[in-house]
């Protein structure tokens, strides 16, 4: 047996069925909420998502049969092209639900946040496999100052959830590189007490409103809670088993959940509405099967690096 076909036959055969059984579900999520506009579909969100989930999975397929010492060499180059792709929304990116986030390049229309995301975490993982032994607060400025590039750019667009991403990812990656847990603290700490001041003076007034309806939906609900109270309204009205796919007279047809954003961000108040309590449990119970396959392969990398580390000093 070759190699190739060694590695091929030697997939987390979970983790790839459970993968592409959401990324399928998603397309079909997808398609159920596209509310109807006359005799057509409002948009063909569906088929553009299904074409990237085919580029996805293509992508997914060679990562995974090239040895990660070879993906690491394009780390710095994303994620300089990811920086540069960010510069040219900031002058030339299309404007969508008021951020300038998207780029066209011919035929090509993608979010250079996502690229910059995905290559700023490799290249964080890459600075801190490399500098183990440098102090853990210059470790820690470093890394701040790797993720701080992109995040400026992006709020530029403003895109603050893009931003919002790096937090968690940021703080688990320090966590998993050994950086004491009292300087953890301490940064958790300051971002706390931070809080305020950037809700208050970094945040524009419907940001802070989004916020707010988001803690307390009652506070108006025809105005910034509209959205919130409606999305309830679908997925208590999907009860236990739900509505049925491409239901009729539901919140999406009726168009009390936004057209233009009912596929995506509001995408699991349609599948609630839909698919029901039974439905979402079902997601919900998929994707964390995802997060723990994932982690169990880390485990197991981090496992075979420190065997191959112990080996080596015997």
């Amino acid at each position: 047996m070759t190699p190739f076909l060694r590695k091929l036959l030697g997939q987390n055969w979970l983790l790839l069925v459970n993968m592409l059984a959401l990324a399928i579900f998603g397309v079909i999520a997808i398609y159920s909420a596209t509310p109807m506009r006359g005799d057509s579909y409002a948009a063909d969100f569906w088929r553009k998502q299904a074409n990237w989930v085919a580029v996805g999975f293509f992508a997914f397929m060679v990562a995974s049969l090239i040895d990660y010492r070879w993906i690491r060499w394009g780390a710095l180059p994303m994620y300089l092209a990811g920086i540069v792709f960010l510069i040219l929304t900031h002058f030339i990116g299309q404007r969508v639900y008021g951020a300038r986030s998207w780029l066209h390049l011919g035929p090509i229309n993608f979010q250079p946040a996502q690229l910059a995301i995905v290559a700023g975490i490799m290249v964080l993982a890459l600075f801190l496999s490399q500098f183990r032994e440098i102090h853990p607060i210059l470790r820690l400025l470093l890394c701040g100052a790797i993720a701080a590039a992109p995040c400026l750019f992006i709020l530029m667009q403003p895109a603050l959830g893009s931003v919002i991403m790096w937090i968690p990812v940021l703080l688990a990656m320090l966590f998993v590189a050994g950086l004491p847990l009292r300087y953890l603290i301490c940064v958790i700490l300051i971002g706390i007490a931070f809080l305020p001041i950037a809700l208050h003076l970094g945040m524009k007034p419907y940001q802070q409103q989004r916020i707010t309806a988001f803690i307390n939906p009652e506070i108006d609900k025809r105005g910034a809670a509209w959205a919130i109270n409606q999305s309830l309204i679908a997925i208590g009205s999907g009860g236990w088993s739900g509505k049925g796919f491409k239901a009729p007279n539901t919140q999406i047809e009726l168009g009390f959940l936004p057209a233009t954003a009912v596929h995506n961000d509001y995408i699991f108040s349609a599948i609630g509405e839909q698919w029901g309590f039974v439905g979402g449990i079902f997601l919900i119970g998929a994707f964390a099967l995802l997060l723990l396959t994932c982690l169990f392969v880390a485990l197991l990398f981090l496992q075979a690096i420190n065997w191959a580390c112990s080996s080596s000093l015997e």
